[in-house]
């Protein structure tokens, strides 16, 4: 399905230079690969949401983990 959308002159001019800035052909694309941004954007942020979860629940079951960064330098020593 396709949609009409009413925007001004000014606004349409703007998103062509920015669409062409960034060497699409449309504003279609342009809106297409913000589109796609958001939405990895969103993923991102969901798997940060993640990690912070499991960071607390390792916090509360172990405690506070020791720097590990020594142990590491002696092994690659070696």
């Amino acid at each position: 399905m396709t949609r009409t959308l009413n925007i001004s002159d000014t606004l349409h001019e703007r998103l062509e230079a920015a669409a062409r800035r960034r060497g699409l052909n449309s504003v279609e694309q342009l809106l297409e690969l913000w589109q796609a941004s958001e939405e990895d954007l969103d993923r991102r942020q969901e798997t940060v949401r993640r990690i912070d979860a499991l960071r607390e629940r390792l916090f509360a079951r172990y405690g506070e983990m020791p720097d590990s960064t020594a142990l590491v330098r002696e092994d690659r020593a070696r």
